[in-house]
């Protein structure tokens, strides 16, 4: 008994330095027999307290004391420091393709690894009514599907939608399902994409996973080889918005102060050059759609295109269908 009694004592013990210490925060021993008491009314002395701190220190935890009349004790190294967390909480939040309410779920999760003491501050910086969410409530169980299927190296199998002028969900392809061989989930701007080989398409393609409509079914069936020389990193940079469609290496000339802008959306791997003292030139290849149009249009007359010339007609036609002209 007395045995059962020392392990919940020292479990307990580590719960208090763990969730409630930090360097700001040490807490004596004297305060450990309390707690202790108080909260599980479990008995403690000052020689067992010390026992099983030393032996929590032997197991690995990094408890450091503050040397003084009454030593004081803190839990020092933590999987996240509150500012990881911090970072982590954003991403969550800033993530549309997670629901309010998983967000809410994921959140809470993430501040109970905090310490107490730091857990107040996260709760109170974050600002997830202000954010545009997805709806699809089984986003959870669709990305493990997925996740599986690619380590698995198997196909699958979903029905995919968009939203009608009515604001209703609308199947895609005539509500037959979509056969993929998923190579990878990534994140772009602010969605979540399965990259793959599409049977019905046959290439490449890419799907919103908070668009699929249901948990998609893995098959017995090996996915497709990806194609000799695919790049996931390579494919992501050149699809503008993950609208996806055939490639091109085209000219922009831009105003010197597009620079942050340029880097931002293609990477500091750009090379420039600097036909005259107010421009620079930069050749990408890029999935010339409407959203790369849409792009070039926001900056412009910062950015534009040089060529090639089938480009700038396309570019043209967009700018007269976006007029009414």
């Amino acid at each position: 008994m007395a045995d059962k009694e020392g392990r919940v004592r020292l479990l307990r013990t580590l719960q208090i330095l763990q969730n409630e210490t930090d360097e700001q925060h040490p807490i004596s021993i004297v305060q450990l027999e309390k707690e202790l008491m108080a909260r599980w009314e479990i008995p403690a002395f000052r020689i067992t307290v010390q026992s099983d701190i030393a032996a929590l220190r032997q197991a690995g935890h990094d408890i450091a004391v503050i040397k003084s009349t009454q030593n004081r004790y803190y839990y020092r190294s933590r999987l996240f420091e509150p500012a990881e967390l911090k970072l982590l909480i954003d991403a969550v939040e800033s993530g549309r393709f997670i629901t309010e309410q998983k967000s809410r779920d994921l959140t809470a999760k993430l501040v109970s690894l905090a310490p107490v003491t730091e857990a107040e501050n996260l709760r109170r910086n974050t600002t997830l009514p202000d954010r545009i969410k997805a709806r699809n409530e089984k986003i959870y169980d669709i990305t493990d599907a997925l996740n599986a299927a690619i380590n698995r190296g198997r196909r699958v199998s979903f029905r995919y939608y968009h939203y009608g002028a009515d604001k209703r969900r609308k199947l895609k392809n005539g509500g037959k399902p979509y056969v993929l061989s998923p190579y990878t989930l990534t994140w772009n701007g602010d969605n979540y994409y399965v990259v793959g080989w599409s049977d019905k398409h046959g290439k490449i393609a890419v799907f919103r996973v908070d668009r699929i409509y249901d948990v998609p079914e893995i098959l017995d069936i090996p996915a497709a080889r990806r194609p000799k020389g695919f790049s996931v990193g390579r494919f992501t940079e050149k699809a503008f918005c993950m609208f996806e469609t055939d490639h091109e290496t085209v000219s922009l000339l831009c105003d010197n102060d597009m620079m942050n802008t340029v880097i931002d959306h293609f990477g500091i791997r750009v090379r420039p050059v600097y036909p005259d003292p107010e421009h620079f030139r930069i050749d990408v290849e890029v999935s010339v759609s409407p959203t790369f149009f849409s792009w070039v249009f926001e900056f412009a007359p910062g950015i534009r295109i040089l060529g090639p010339e089938k480009v700038r007609r396309a570019y043209r036609r967009h700018l007269r269908r976006a007029a009414g002209t």
